[in-house]
């Protein structure tokens, strides 16, 4: 009976060993694989980008100095044009004739001063030999004076014509591009016009102004610790992006910020030159300026290793016994649209859920961590063994 006994307790003790074997390999097995990944701090090369309106270096309004009926347009728009060249002519006429009346003006009062002279002179020697009063002298001394200021004035009705009328032929101030000509042969320019008669684009160099809060000019400067023509001169080359996505092959360098802060936006424009050698960007043209930003000790996870709740990122990270556990993280607002920059809320050699987040993995679950490569391989395996 005796040895009966004890093969019996030995074949339990088997079958309860084995059992317990199969029950932790299945709890393994149950456990669902997961890709993770392993961070360690690293850098993180950006570009932060703004929005960003271009205007020519020099853009000058060209308006009218006098009014009068638009004669001749003797340039197109969008035509390159030299300082100097004639732009509009306007209807000379009324001009031509005031500056006729003036120069008979001035004519007349040279004559009229030549007479007082003549009349002054005699008039002193007379007095001089006591044949006239004093009084009668001073008379014709007063009339040469008048005489003298009637010329002066005469003189400078001249010089106001001839102004006038030179005003009457419209010449570009700067070299640059006409831009649109909203008047043409027959309307009336008037300094008063809303619009001008065109502008003139200097854009041999353009600006493109973006706008920086006042927190972004505060990390810039950190704080004020750092002067702001320091921080400026010591910011790259940026780039622009045109319009239609492409990228504008020369890069441009941020010049000046203004001293004030809009108010109302809360920012300052920001000012940064390009090189324009052939003419490609034009005055009110839209585009992004790209600002390379370099971060040390960060950490590169993707963005669907996350989730936020109520405006709190969250990153998955592998503990003991596989089981996962949700960390506040906090997060660059850069991006490179695939991936965030974790600033805090990790360390190096976390093991962070790369897969599932806040669907099959939650706070709590526990996985079978995998490699990204070997959760990838899996279905290629699976699909194999489906075919044998």
């Amino acid at each position: 009976m005796k040895p009966l006994l004890l093969s019996g307790l030995i074949l339990g003790l088997g079958l309860t060993s084995c059992g317990s074997k199969e029950q932790s390999q299945m709890g393994q097995q149950s456990a669902p694989n997961i890709a993770v990944i392993t961070v360690k701090k690293g850098t993180a090369d950006l570009e932060s980008a703004y929005p960003a309106i271009i205007k020519g270096k020099k853009d000058v309004e060209i308006r009218p100095q006098v009014t009068a009926f638009i004669t001749r347009v003797c340039v197109d728009e969008g035509q390159q044009v030299s300082a100097g060249q004639t732009l509009f002519i306007l209807d000379q006429v009324q001009f031509e004739a005031a500056v006729n009346q003036a120069e008979a003006a001035v004519a007349v009062a040279r004559e009229a001063l030549n007479s007082a002279k003549i009349t002054a002179s005699n008039k002193q020697k007379l007095f001089d030999k006591n044949i006239i009063s004093e009084y009668e002298n001073q008379l014709a001394q007063n009339d040469l004076a008048s005489a003298k200021a009637q010329l002066a004035q005469a003189e400078a009705n001249l010089v106001n014509a001839r102004k006038n009328l030179s005003y009457t032929v419209v010449k570009a101030p700067s070299a640059g591009y006409v831009g649109s000509i909203p008047n043409r042969e027959g309307s009336l320019a008037s300094p008063s016009s809303a619009s001008p008669l065109t502008t003139i684009s200097d854009i041999s160099e353009v600006y493109a102004y973006v706008s920086f809060n006042e927190k972004q000019i505060l990390e810039m400067t950190n704080s004020g610790a750092t002067s702001l023509s320091s921080a400026l001169a010591a910011l790259p080359p940026v780039k622009l992006q045109l319009s239609d996505g492409s990228m504008y092959p020369e890069t441009g360098k941020v010049a000046t910020l203004t001293g004030l802060i809009d108010n109302t936006t809360g920012s300052a424009s920001v000012r940064v030159l390009f090189p324009n050698k052939n003419g490609m960007l034009r005055s009110g043209s839209t585009g992004t300026i790209l600002i390379p930003v370099h971060e040390e000790n960060v950490y590169t996870i993707p963005q669907n290793a996350t989730t936020e709740i109520q405006n709190i990122r969250y990153a998955y990270v592998v503990g003991d016994s596989n089981k996962v556990v949700s960390k506040q993280i906090k997060v660059l607002a850069n991006n490179d649209g695939k991936n965030f920059f974790v600033t805090s809320g990790l360390n190096d050699g976390d093991r962070v859920v790369i897969e599932g987040v806040g669907i099959s993995v939650r706070d709590g679950s526990v996985i079978n961590p995998v490699a990204p490569s070997q959760q990838a391989q899996a279905p290629v395996a699976a699909a194999a063994e489906q075919k044998k």
